[in-house]
């Protein structure tokens, strides 16, 4: 099981990849800037998109770390976060052995020879009306389960990203991902704290 990064860890490789439309670049964007300019260290934004800018393949590879980032590609993944099927299949690969697999519950069916962390963002997002706030609610969960960025930070710099006058529901998709995540982390160690008595 992936355990919850240390700020101190040199360097994180995240990669956010889904189809067009959800708002993939975004939500790393969003990552980058609450690590460089909330919690202080360097970051860097790689993007691609597919042959289409709605619907077609879109990845951002997010770079965090203490040092000057001489290199921006992410090679070894820390965190991959997919948000649809073909996304998860083409990354896949590059996630690291004890990475964190983030996925959407509802959009992604992952093999069963890794941990995984799941949640229905979309749906989630759907329930609040606001259905392109999926991202959102993933960046939030992803920091809580993560910690690749402070919770702070990632607050900070959702609110400095969207639209003017969408911040505080912004905000409350970020919280509900958040929220999630720990209540996630919480149940996976009662868990192993049960498996540890029977083992004892």
């Amino acid at each position: 099981m992936a355990t919850v990064m240390k700020k101190q860890a040199a360097r994180q490789e995240v990669i956010v990849t889904g189809f067009g439309g959800q708002g993939i670049i975004l939500a790393g964007r969003i990552l980058g800037m609450a690590a460089a300019l909330v919690d202080g260290r360097q970051s860097t934004l790689v993007q691609s998109y597919g042959p289409e800018s709605r619907g077609g393949a879109c990845c951002a590879q997010v770079i965090i770390c203490d040092q000057v980032i001489q290199y921006p590609y992410v090679k070894d993944a820390d965190v991959l976060v997919c948000m649809s099927q073909s996304a998860y299949e083409k990354y896949m690969p590059q996630l690291k052995a004890g990475g964190f697999l983030i996925t959407d519950k509802d959009l992604v069916q992952p093999a069963a020879d890794r941990p995984v962390y799941a949640i229905a963002a979309t749906r989630l997002a759907e329930e609040m009306g606001r259905k392109m706030m999926a991202n959102i609610i993933m960046v939030g969960f992803t920091t809580a389960v993560t910690a690749v960025v402070s919770e702070a930070a990632a607050r900070q710099a959702v609110t400095s990203s969207v639209p003017k006058g969408t911040e505080e529901m912004n905000l409350k998709a970020f919280t509900k991902g958040y929220d999630f995540g720990m209540a996630t982390l919480k149940g996976q160690a009662r868990k192993a704290a049960a498996r540890a008595g029977v083992v004892a």
